[in-house]
C-alpha cells in the first residue's frame, strides 16, 4: 500500500475545483462575502486558457428585454425540460441570470453586443419563445472568462494550475468532507489540499463519444470523483447532441467542433447529402427546433444514406447574404476557414455531436449538497435542464450558480467549516488507484479510447434500444477489464500524457456506465433520451421520475426520485393567455 505520508499536504479555506463560468464566479463570490479567507482555485490546466466555458460561442439566456419575462423563460426551460427539471432550480436560474447579466458587465468588465440604441442585443436561440439569448459576437465564452480571470488574479485568490483533482476524501468519520487529492501535473506528484469547503466545478463533458465537443482536458472527472465519494447522480442518461459538430475528417481532433446555434436562428439551413432541406419533415418548427429533435432528424438522414460525401449532412448560409454571415459570425467563418471549408458562401459538413450532459450530481439552489463542506455548480451538477438544455441556458446555469455558491460557502465557512482530518486509509486507496497503473507492463491505450468512442456512439448514442444499450453494458465491462490491465511507463511522471489517459478512460468507463445504466431503466423517450423501442412520453405527471445513480460495491445501483411539482403541473402556466400564444 502506498504511504500516504508522502504526499505533499497544503491547507486552503476554500478549495475550488475548475476554473470556467462556475468556478471563477464561485471563487470571485466566496472572496467578496469573506475576505478574511484563504480561496484557492485548483485547474487542469492554466487558469482562463482551459475547460468549456472558454469555448462557448453563441450566448447567455436571459429575460431583460421589453415583452420578455421570467416566466415565460422558466416556461420556455421547463418545456426543453420535458417537465423532468427540478423546478425550484430552473428558476433560481432564469431569477439569477437577470442580475448576473447585469454583474458581468457592470461589476466584471464584461462587454456584450449592443443595439443601435445602446440596450443589449440579444438573438434567436432555437426552442424558445423570445430571442433573449446575449452575447460577444460568436465568441461569448472567451469574454466572460477572460474578464474573470482578470478579477481573479487582482483579487489575491490563489492558483495551482496544471493540477488535477482525483478523489474527494472524506473526514476520519466519513460525515464530512477533508478534502481532495490532486496530481501536480508538471513533476507527477500527489497533492493532498485540505480545504474547509471544496466546490466541484470541473465541468462534465461526454467526451465518450465519437463525435464530442468539449475541450480535449475533459473526462467527466468531477462526476466520477462524487460517484466514487458515495454522491447520487440524476438524470445521467440524459446527454445533450449538438446538430452542427463540423465534419472536419479522420484524424483530427476538430471532428465535432461546434458550429454555434445562433445560425440556425439566423436562419441557417440544414441540408441533406441530395443537397435538400429535410427538417420540415421532423418538426414544423424547421432548423429551429430543439437540438433533441434536429440531432435526431439528423442522424435519420445519416442512416437512411442521404449524406454528403464526408458521411454526413450540411449547413448552409449563403441565402442569408455572405457579408451579413462575416460580419455576425465572424468567429465561425474564421474556423470553419480554418478547416477548409466557407462558411459565408459555401457549405459546411457537419454531424450532431456530444456536448453536454443535463445529468450530474445532487445538488440544492444554495450549491450544497448531501456531504456537508462539498458544494457544487455548472455542468457537473444535475436537475436545472431536465431532459434537455437550451442553447444559451448552459452559461448561465454556470455563473448563476458558481456565483450563488460561492456567497453560500463565504457564509457557511466562518460559521460551521473546520478543518477536518482525512481518513487515511481513504487517502492510501486513492493513492493506489492513481498509482496503479505504474506497477503493470506499459501498454498503448489508443485502441481502448477509440474503441469506447464508438461503442459509446453506436450503442448508447442518440438513438438508443433496449439491446444496443445491453451491448453497451457488457462492452464497457469488457473496456474496464482491458483499462484495468493496462500499464503505463512511469520512470517520467511529469506530464505523463498517458498516465492522464489512463485516469481519464477511468472516469469516462464509470460514467458511461452511469450513463447506460439510467438509459435502460428509462423505458419512455423524453427529450434528449429517445427509446426506439420506447418511442413514447410518459404522460402521467404522477409518474414521472428522475433516475438517480449511485456507486455501490464498485457496480452502478439505480433508484427513482419522483419529480417534485413545487411551481407548475404538466399543462400549467405562469403566463397570462395573451402572452402564452
Amino acid at each position: 500500500m502506498p504511504d500516504s505520508t508522502a504526499i505533499e499536504r497544503r491547507r486552503t479555506d476554500i478549495l475550488v475545483l475548475g476554473a470556467g463560468g462556475a468556478g471563477l464566479l464561485a471563487a470571485l463570490h466566496a472572496k467578496d462575502a469573506a475576505p478574511q479567507l484563504e480561496v484557492t482555485i485548483a485547474v487542469k490546466g492554466l487558469l482562463g486558457k482551459c475547460g468549456c466555458t472558454r469555448m462557448v460561442q453563441g450566448g447567455y439566456n436571459v429575460a431583460i428585454a421589453a415583452g420578455d419575462s421570467a416566466e415565460r423563460h422558466f416556461m420556455d426551460t421547463l418545456d426543453g425540460g420535458k417537465w423532468l427539471n427540478d423546478q425550484d432550480l430552473a428558476w433560481t436560474l432564469v431569477v439569477g441570470a437577470q442580475r448576473r447579466i447585469r454583474e458581468l458587465e457592470n461589476r466584471w468588465g464584461c462587454f456584450f453586443d449592443r443595439n443601435p440604441d445602446g440596450t443589449i442585443h440579444q438573438k434567436a436561440f432555437a426552442g424558445q419563445t423570445f430571442d433573449r439569448t446575449v452575447h460577444k459576437g460568436d465568441l461569448t465564452g472567451i469574454e466572460i472568462v477572460n474578464r474573470l480571470a482578470e478579477q481573479v488574479w487582482a483579487r489575491g485568490i490563489n492558483r495551482m494550475e496544471e493540477h488535477r483533482a482525483v478523489a474527494l476524501i472524506r473526514s476520519k468519520d466519513g460525515a464530512r468532507l477533508s478534502g481532495v487529492l490532486l496530481i501536480d501535473m508538471r513533476s507527477g506528484g500527489l497533492v493532498f489540499v485540505q480545504a474547509k469547503a471544496v466546490l466541484l466545478g470541473t465541468g462534465g463533458g461526454p467526451t465518450m463519444y465519437k463525435y464530442h465537443t468539449p475541450s480535449g482536458d475533459k473526462a467527466c472527472d468531477g462526476m466520477a470523483m462524487a460517484l466514487r465519494a458515495g454522491l447520487p447522480l440524476r438524470d445521467m442518461e440524459m446527454v445533450q447532441f449538438h446538430p452542427t459538430g463540423v465534419l472536419a475528417g479522420p484524424g483530427t481532433r476538430m471532428t465535432g467542433t461546434i458550429i454555434e446555434e445562433g445560425l440556425r436562428g439566423a436562419g441557417g439551413y440544414l441540408l441533406g447529402g441530395d443537397g435538400q432541406r429535410f427538417m420540415h419533415k421532423y418538426d414544423p418548427r424547421g432548423e429551429r427546433a430543439t437540438r433533441d429533435i434536429v440531432s435526431r432528424s439528423m442522424q435519420r438522414e445519416i442512416l437512411a444514406g442521404n449524406v454528403n460525401e464526408a458521411g454526413g449532412l450540411w449547413i448552409e448560409m449563403a441565402h442569408l447574404g455572405p457579408e451579413r454571415v462575416r460580419r455576425e459570425f465572424k468567429g465561425m467563418v474564421e474556423r470553419c476557414a480554418d478547416n477548409g471549408f466557407d462558411l459565408a458562401a459555401g457549405r459546411v459538413p457537419v454531424v450532431p455531436t456530444a456536448h453536454y450532459m443535463m445529468g450530474g450530481v445532487v445538488f440544492r439552489t444554495d450549491g450544497s449538497t448531501d456531504l456537508p463542506g462539498l458544494f457544487a455548480a455548472g455542468e457537473d451538477t444535475g436537475g436545472v435542464h431536465g431532459a434537455n438544455r437550451l442553447g444559451g441556458n448552459g452559461v448561465a446555469n454556470s455563473t448563476v450558480f458558481g456565483g450563488i455558491a460561492g456567497d453560500t460557502m463565504g457564509a457557511w465557512v466562518p460559521r460551521e467549516g473546520a478543518f477536518e482530518e482525512p481518513d487515511e486509509a481513504a487517502l492510501d486507496e486513492a493513492t493506489a488507484f492513481v498509482q496503479a497503473p505504474f506497477a503493470r507492463p506499459a501498454r498503448n491505450l489508443s485502441s481502448i479510447r477509440d474503441a469506447l468512442l464508438e461503442l459509446m456512439w453506436d450503442k448508447a448514442g442518440i438513438l438508443r434500444d433496449g439491446a444496443g444499450l445491453a451491448e453497451a453494458a457488457a462492452g464497457l465491462d469488457a473496456l474496464e477489464a482491458e483499462v484495468d490491465a493496462a500499464g503505463v511507463d512511469g520512470r517520467d511522471r511529469a506530464f505523463n500524457l498517458t498516465w492522464h489517459d489512463w485516469l481519464n478512460l477511468k472516469s469516462q468507463l464509470l460514467v458511461s456506465r452511469a450513463i447506460v445504466a439510467a438509459a435502460r431503466a428509462r423505458e419512455e423517450s423524453r427529450g434528449a433520451h429517445w427509446r426506439e423501442d420506447f418511442p413514447q412520453t410518459n404522460d402521467d405527471a404522477a409518474g414521472l421520475a428522475a433516475t438517480r445513480v449511485t456507486l455501490a460495491g464498485g457496480r452502478i445501483a439505480l433508484d427513482w426520485q419522483p419529480v417534485a411539482f413545487t411551481r407548475l403541473r404538466p399543462g400549467e402556466s405562469l403566463l397570462q393567455p395573451a402572452a402564452a400564444e
